[in-house]
């Protein structure tokens, strides 16, 4: 009898089995449950010497900005990294951004090389408002590394982290609290599409986690043709402005 009840047993649960395989299986393959899932994002990247294809974005001083409406004059495209890491900026960003607008002030370089500049941010507007307000702080955090009151009393990372700074921070810029500096459009690309469709936006890149873009910097000719594309492999390897104000003294030059 203990035999039997035991077999009996075996029985069903086999049976159980074979049954509930399949069952599972086919709701595994549903079509529904596969049209839940979210699509990567389509990556087209913009290819050199092909026309950039035309984009829109809010700008956050107001309105929208596209591409075709600077026909007749280069465009440099600037895409900061944004976020390192959860709540800290990009310090580096920060610096070449203020950099480039005292270059515009003291040089005028959008109208010696006949560009446009264009600051790109996969961020909603009120992060872009919190980026720019974080900005004098930060000039003040650069100065401060540098510069520290008794660099006697630092330690060894504290002397390496000094002179690292003052290397890659060669200049001293400064903002008053609540400035807000803006001589750029800065474009709003708050649900990511326009950086993901480049391929730049990232949840992490060079050891920080957070949403951010490769930094990266696009050039489009006066007739909307990429001439030069730059995508960071770190976040220090970025060309300089002498470098980019070269390439566009080629482009100027060609017929």
């Amino acid at each position: 009898m203990f035999r039997m009840k035991r077999m009996t047993t075996v029985i069903a649960l086999a049976l159980f089995a074979a049954l509930a395989v399949p069952a599972f299986a086919g709701q595994a393959q549903t079509p529904q449950a596969q049209q839940a899932q979210p699509k990567p994002p389509e990556v087209q990247p913009a290819i050199i010497e092909q026309p950039m294809p035309d984009f829109t974005l809010p700008a956050y001083q107001g309105g929208s900005v596209s591409l075709s409406q600077f026909k007749g004059k280069n465009v440099l495209i600037i895409f900061p990294r944004g976020y390192a890491a959860p709540n800290y900026w990009c310090t580096i960003c920060n610096y070449r951004y203020v950099e480039l607008a005292e270059l515009e002030k003291a040089q005028q370089i959008q109208k010696r090389y006949n560009v446009q500049v264009l600051v790109v941010f996969p961020y909603p507007r009120e992060t872009v408002q919190a980026w720019l307000e974080a900005l004098p702080g930060q000039l003040e955090k650069i100065r401060e590394t540098k510069n520290p009151a008794d660099p006697a009393k630092l330690d060894a990372a504290g002397k390496r982290r000094m002179e690292r700074w003052r290397q890659i921070f060669p200049d001293d810029y400064s903002l008053k609290k609540g400035e807000i500096l803006d001589p750029f459009p800065v474009l709003v690309d708050g649900d990511h599409a326009f950086s993901k469709k480049l391929g730049l936006f990232q949840t992490e890149w060079n050891g920080g986690k957070a949403d951010q873009n490769i930094p990266s910097v696009f050039i489009v000719d006066k007739n909307g043709k990429l001439l030069f594309k730059y995508m960071g492999q770190s976040t220090v390897d970025r060309p300089s402005y002498d470098y980019l104000f070269k390439v566009l003294e080629v482009i100027n030059g060609l017929k």
